[in-house]
């Protein structure tokens, strides 16, 4: 049995219990492991690379770190031209998806192990990306001018540890920002998804977009288009993939020129939970205003209204009760309910400190949403899902 064939048969199972039974003088175990364990991470991730036994991957790390197929394809659509260079290549997920909207693509990656895995992988997929094996500094300092850059820097320090602000990932993009638009019309730049936008915004110039990124209601990325010579506010963009949920849009300076919106002054016939990327967008008073619906409180990033609206961003609850938090709560809007799916917003205890004291197991049947309204009074809203 050879190493291709080991991995082939072996896809599904556990790597480390392959790792303690098998021994096989044909058969390149470190290899093949790598190859199961890699592939079955990437079965969610990049499902249209995970069965292909022509491609080669790296340590775990690199696959951990890698853009999903869902993000990639969604980067794909903001950027096309002729020509175009991903600036810090990787497993070259990104690099691959956008290509496909360019004539010409240069991969540009400084770690050579990865540079020779991918070259390898962009032949077995049939694309025509050059691969150069050098720093994103020495490669922009050489380069022709290009339509398009990508550039996700590397968000851990040399101790392994996560990163967050721009300065501190590698390479610097602040430093690099003036080269970058000299050399390209359009930039985009993906940083973490911890960052805080308004910050982003005072450092990088030439802001034309903002894409706040969700895959399945989890935050994953921020990306932020540079283009040459654009002055003024940029337009926000949240995108919740594979939920079917719209797009929401909206201008910078919103914030700015948006009334301040009341908070609802009761708890109304539906309660609204913005989805992820919304919440971190933080454009609470454009929801109120787009959608017709009320903030229980400033604080609360939660909404209700007397009536359904259906496109809402987030999921959507029929409220079926509230009452204020105290000691009778278990004999009143809770009596009779053992389990029920609970989530606190501006709220004094946990999830866990709340089901330990109301003695309520996890359900997802009824939706408990333990939370803080108008005059700062703290309420347990009793709901249903109905989307």
């Amino acid at each position: 049995m050879d190493t291709r064939q080991f991995i082939e048969e072996h896809l599904n199972d556990d790597v480390r219990e392959l790792a303690l039974k098998y021994s096989n003088a044909k058969v390149d175990m470190a290899l093949a492991l790598r190859q199961i364990e890699a592939r079955q991470l990437l079965r969610k991730k990049v499902p249209s690379w995970s069965d292909n036994l022509d491609l080669l991957f790296p340590v775990h790390l690199s696959v951990e770190q890698c853009s999903s197929e869902a993000t990639a394809q969604y980067k794909a659509s903001l950027l096309q031209g002729d020509t175009f260079a991903d600036l810090t290549g990787g497993l070259g997920v990104d690099c691959f998806f956008i290509a496909q909207h360019f004539k010409a693509t240069d991969y540009v990656e400084i770690n050579p192990e990865l540079c020779g895995l991918v070259e390898h992988n962009f032949s077995s997929l049939q694309t025509s990306i050059t691969v150069n094996n050098e720093s994103s500094e020495t490669y922009l300092s050489r380069c022709e001018s290009k339509d398009c850059f990508f550039i996700d820097p590397a968000r851990r320090d040399t101790y392994g540890r996560k990163t967050v602000s721009i300065a501190d990932c590698t390479p610097n993009v602040i430093e690099l920002q003036e080269l970058l638009l000299q050399k390209a019309r359009r930039v985009m730049v993906k940083l973490s998804p911890m960052l805080d936008i308004s910050k982003a915004l005072k450092e990088l110039k030439h802001v034309s977009e903002v894409h706040v990124v969700a895959v399945a209601n989890e935050c994953k990325e921020l990306l932020f288009i540079m283009e040459q010579g654009f002055e003024g506010e940029p337009v926000i963009t949240c995108v919740n993939l594979q939920t079917g949920q719209p797009k929401v849009q909206f201008m910078m300076d919103c914030f700015a020129s948006l009334a301040m919106t009341d908070s609802a002054s009761a708890v109304l016939s539906y309660l609204y939970e913005p989805n992820a990327a919304l919440m971190k967008a933080g454009c609470f008073d454009y929801l109120s205003q787009h959608y017709g619906v009320h903030q229980l409180h400033r604080n609360s990033h939660l909404f209700t209204a007397e009536h359904l609206v259906s496109d809402f961003p987030g999921r959507i609850f029929a409220i079926d009760g509230w009452a204020p938090y105290n000691k009778k709560i278990k004999q009143t809007l809770l009596a009779g309910v053992e389990k029920a799916s609970i989530a606190t917003r501006n709220f004094p205890l946990s999830v866990a400190e709340l089901r330990k004291s109301l003695k309520i197991a996890d359900g997802d049947e009824i939706y408990l949403f333990a939370t803080t309204i108008t005059g700062d009074q703290k309420v347990i809203i009793s709901t249903h899902k109905t989307r």
